[in-house]
């Protein structure tokens, strides 16, 4: 499904997408990093990624265009398979990668792939934030390695169906502007991590199909259907809203404001949320600090005592205020 087009069509919009000037600004410096053929580039992944390779003095950069995205990702294979086939270096622009997610296919676009004269494939990530002294924003570059692990669990298993298989490097070759100007340079980024975390959550993804079957009969979200239709089609479908969603799905406002008015927890950050145990409301959360009468929480419970214990001491800290304040 389109989920932008629905969140706007339940009247709560993600707030997805990078100013235009953003844009132009990446455009224009990808544009100039791979200029001339990507001869920048593929002396940064020299440099950075495979030093002891000949240097890149020609690469070919064959041509991906294909029909839809079917058929660009089966160019981007063929264009992969004849890299390895004639040795040197090969820089493939925009190629098209396929990973099936839960059930269904989702097709990446890398800024670049580059295969290496001993048939090995990096994946190279070009960002538009500064490098400064070398080093950039981490969580900005934490980002980058999370997005190119990604294209890395795509790119392995296009290798897996040619014979032998060639090496895709867990090293990716991150280009950023340097201090601020125009000109490129790479920091070679490990993504053992992330790809690992990518790889367990990927295989951990309930399927669609289990989804799909659990669903009501005649659920549809087509965004031109009614609003009170489309609210009762999301919400038979279990979600769990935390802060970390808006910044990953465009119906996290839309959650949002359905976890709000349910007094969920789960808004107020995940780690919270493990906290606190089997409390998933804010009114349990308070009645458990309350101990009010009726209160079910087990006083054994460790975050229930907490929160008691906690209720105390803010109950303590008011009084001696109150006590010290000066008279109106």
């Amino acid at each position: 499904m389109d989920k932008a087009r629905l969140a706007t069509a339940l009247g709560a919009p993600s707030g997805f997408g990078q100013s235009q000037f953003a844009l132009t600004r990446g455009n224009a410096f990808e544009a100039r990093v791979k200029a001339d053929g990507g001869a920048e580039l593929l002396r940064l992944v020299h440099a950075r990624l495979d030093p002891g390779a000949e240097p890149p003095a020609a690469a070919a950069v064959p041509d991906l265009t294909a029909h839809g995205p079917e058929g660009r990702t089966a160019r981007t294979a063929l264009a992969l398979r004849e890299a390895v086939q004639a040795g040197g270096w090969t820089l493939l622009d925009h190629p098209m990668l396929a990973l099936d997610v839960a059930g269904s296919l989702a097709f990446l676009e890398p800024d670049a792939v580059v295969v290496h004269p001993d048939g090995s494939w990096s994946v190279v990530e070009i960002k538009s934030f500064p490098m400064v002294d070398g080093a950039a924003d981490p969580a900005k570059v934490g980002a980058a390695a999370r997005q190119a692990a990604v294209y890395v669990l795509a790119l392995e298993n296009v290798a897996a169906r040619l014979e032998p298989a060639p090496r895709v490097h867990h090293r990716v070759l991150l280009v950023c502007p340097k201090d601020f100007s125009n000109l490129a340079t790479g920091s070679a980024v490990d993504i053992r991590k992330q790809r690992a975390v990518t790889a367990r959550q990927l295989a951990r993804l309930t399927r669609i199909e289990e989804i799909a079957g659990a669903l009501p009969e005649g659920v549809c979200f087509a965004p031109d259907r009614p609003a009170e239709e489309l609210t009762a089609a999301v919400e038979a479908v279990p979600a769990t809203y935390a802060p970390e969603c808006l910044s990953a799905c465009e119906l996290a406002f839309h959650c949002r404001e359905r976890a709000g008015a349910a007094g969920a927890v789960t808004r107020l950050g995940r780690p919270l949320r493990a906290e606190l145990g089997g409390l998933a409301t804010v009114e349990e959360v308070l009645a458990a600090a309350r101990g009010e009468a009726g209160d079910p929480d087990d006083p054994d419970d460790p975050a229930v005592a907490a929160l008691r214990r906690a209720a105390a001491l803010r109950a303590e800290a008011l009084a001696a205020a109150a006590e010290v304040a000066p008279c109106p």
